[in-house]
């Protein structure tokens, strides 16, 4: 039985609902899963030699990152390097099939390029829009930005655009990545 860390950033609770159901899936597998945000990180160090395996996910806004994600990779950079790893970025952009490939991503690109850490395997995972959860603010930019991308412009719309079933293999692909460690 292999022990997995799903490690993220989330700024609205999207991207913690999917670590949550990649660690559910993970656990469904039948190893052990530990999930956390790494702003918890800071009060609870991680003993980075319990896991055979880690994917770190963060959402991205207004194009990037939260600075917390780049700081945490390059503290983290040897301890993420030294287990089979993955990096999963969400993003409304990736609800256009061809934006969930690697290459066509600018937002992961970016990550790949800023990052201190590289990943040995990415992902791509659609995220959700939900205007009346947000912030004035958010909602009127985001809203400008969808307009421009042909996305969903109504201050009412929630729409989650994430594949639960993609989130689930996954998980089935993080556990695999740890049996590699674990062979």
């Amino acid at each position: 039985m292999a022990h997995i860390l799903v490690l993220y950033y989330s700024r609205g609770g999207h991207t913690a609902q999917i670590s949550r159901a990649i660690a559910d899936q993970i656990i469904a597998n039948g190893d052990q899963c530990d999930v956390m945000s790494i702003l918890e990180t800071k009060q609870q160090p991680i003993d980075w030699s319990k896991y055979q395996a880690v994917a770190l996910g963060a959402c991205v806004l207004y194009g990037s990152y939260h600075k917390s994600v780049f700081e945490f990779v390059s503290q983290h950079q040897q301890a993420l390097s030294n287990i089979p790893n993955s990096f999963f970025c969400v993003n409304v952009v990736a609800r256009n099939p061809e934006k969930r490939i690697p290459e066509n991503n600018k937002y992961l690109q970016k990550f790949l390029t800023l990052s201190a850490w590289k990943p040995q395997d990415v992902k791509i995972i659609a995220g959700k829009v939900d205007y009346p959860s947000w912030p004035w603010y958010d909602s009127l930019m985001i809203r400008l930005i969808m307009k421009m991308t042909d996305g969903p412009t109504d201050p009412t719309a929630i729409i989650d655009y994430t594949d639960w079933q993609d989130v689930k293999a996954y998980g089935n692909h993080i556990a695999k990545l740890a049996q590699v460690e674990f062979s």
